[in-house]
């Protein structure tokens, strides 16, 4: 028979091994816990850095979506004159907004002494030089300026503009008054012949490039001057207000430089206006 001292010891180690077996489970079911909970924590990271992801890249584009702006814009440049070069003749009314809309045809009304000259102006040619045309006019640059300058040889053109040809001096005025800004020139008639017929609306500039400024001529006679004029827009009434001037000529002041002088009949803009944009 088995001492009871035996039967003890048995019982003890039968205890010990079911502790022992119980211990081993739980530690088992802990670590099945852990492992879960590791898992479920990674993927929350995974799928929390692919949301942060997605929306990082889907916000940088649609910021590059925005800096491409609505469709049909344009960045223009307009350079600001260094301080030796802004003379008397110079007006400072500040500096257009960078960015300008490349769609539409607006309406430009120059409201004259002798009557309306009317013409239109297609953005999508001309995005800057309408953007900047736009600008002066809502500043009133060009209210009571006078064209000042006529040639009828060798082209045919009344140049206007130049916001220091005014009041009972104007005459003396030398033609380089413009805006404290220039910009680049756009929309060159290079394939055209001649490259500016009648009718059309140019911007005049020093004879380098990037040199426009605020001065303009109307053609009101095929003209074969070089394709380095931006074409801004073209005439569609009043040409023959221009023509009237022209027949009464010029008193020859510019004979000796670039040809022709002052009209005889005074043409006073009093007024002019960019119409907004229509499709």
């Amino acid at each position: 028979m088995t001492s009871t001292r035996e039967r003890q010891r048995a019982a003890a180690r039968a205890r010990l091994e079911k502790d022992m077996a119980e211990r081993a489970a739980k530690a088992r079911k802990r670590r099945q816990t852990q492992a879960v909970v590791a898992a479920a924590a990674v993927l929350l990271l995974v799928v929390a850095g692919t949301v942060w992801l997605a929306v990082t890249l889907g916000g940088d584009d649609d910021k590059t979506d925005n800096a491409a702006s609505a469709p049909g814009a344009s960045e223009c440049v307009y350079n600001q004159l260094p301080a030796e070069q802004r003379t008397k003749q110079i007006k400072d009314v500040g500096v257009p907004s960078n960015e300008q809309s490349g769609t539409g045809v607006q309406t430009m009304t120059i409201t004259t002494n002798l009557g309306p000259i009317t013409a239109k102006v297609d953005r999508s040619l001309v995005p800057c030089t309408a953007g900047s045309f736009s600008y002066l006019a809502g500043k009133d640059f060009f209210d009571n300026s006078k064209c000042h300058r006529l040639v009828t040889e060798g082209i045919k053109v009344l140049q206007c503009g130049d916001p220091s040809a005014t009041g009972k001096g104007w005459r003396d005025t030398d033609g380089t008054g413009g805006p404290s800004y220039r910009l680049p020139e756009e929309n060159l008639p290079t394939d055209k012949r001649p490259p500016y017929p009648e009718g059309v609306i140019a911007m005049a500039n020093s004879g380098q490039p990037g040199s426009t400024g605020s001065q303009f001529f109307i053609v009101y006679g095929d003209s074969p001057l070089d394709a380095a004029y931006t074409v801004l827009g073209t005439v569609t009434g009043g040409l023959d207000i221009v023509k009237d001037v022209a027949k009464a000529g010029d008193d020859g002041a510019f004979a000796q430089q670039a040809g022709g002088g002052h009209p005889k009949k005074e043409v006073v803009i009093t007024d002019l206006t960019m119409g907004p944009p229509q499709s």
